[in-house]
């Protein structure tokens, strides 16, 4: 790639005419996002800070782009090994914390101490796990995503062969 490939969303606050602004104590964190084309993704902060736990916090959604990225760059591997690759899920974690010195993070402030991907792949019958196993360290290492945080991101992945070809 010799370009950079430029990216936008839009941020709207507020999300609804009613909600309820500063500088009201209870004031609403809710926003919505969207990028031309597409649909609107309904955001806030996490319930315990103040916001709508029925809308997506940037946390969750750290976790989406992060999962996202590894199983896209998982599955470009895959088509260029012509590897059949059946279903795939995963149960991404994430930690928040308190940044420590000569840690990660500033320094007193909260911010994504570690992410852990939790990929589980199922496979055609008679593929060998452990190359699909292995795709997923190439994987790591080519996700833009991944190579973008300055927090680990570790893979767990768990390889299922189908039953049946």
């Amino acid at each position: 790639m010799s370009e950079a490939l430029p990216y936008q969303i839009t941020l709207t606050y507020p999300a609804e005419a009613s909600q309820l602004l500063l500088p009201d104590a209870h004031f609403s964190r809710n926003s919505s996002l969207r990028a031309d084309g597409k649909h609107e993704v309904a955001a806030s902060s996490p319930a315990i800070y103040g916001g709508d736990g029925s809308r997506y916090n940037p946390e969750e959604l750290m976790l989406m782009s992060l999962a996202q990225c590894h199983m896209l760059t998982y599955l470009a591997i895959a088509a260029k090994k012509q590897m059949k690759i059946l279903r795939y899920e995963d149960r991404a974690t994430g930690q928040l914390g308190i940044g420590k010195a000569g840690g990660i993070g500033v320094e007193g402030r909260i911010s994504m101490q570690q992410v852990t991907l939790r990929p589980r792949v199922t496979v055609a019958k008679g593929t060998n796990l452990d190359d699909a196993r292995a795709m997923h360290v190439k994987a790591h290492a080519n996700c833009f995503m991944a190579n973008s945080v300055n927090f680990p991101v570790t893979t767990e992945p768990e390889m299922v062969e189908a039953e049946s070809a």
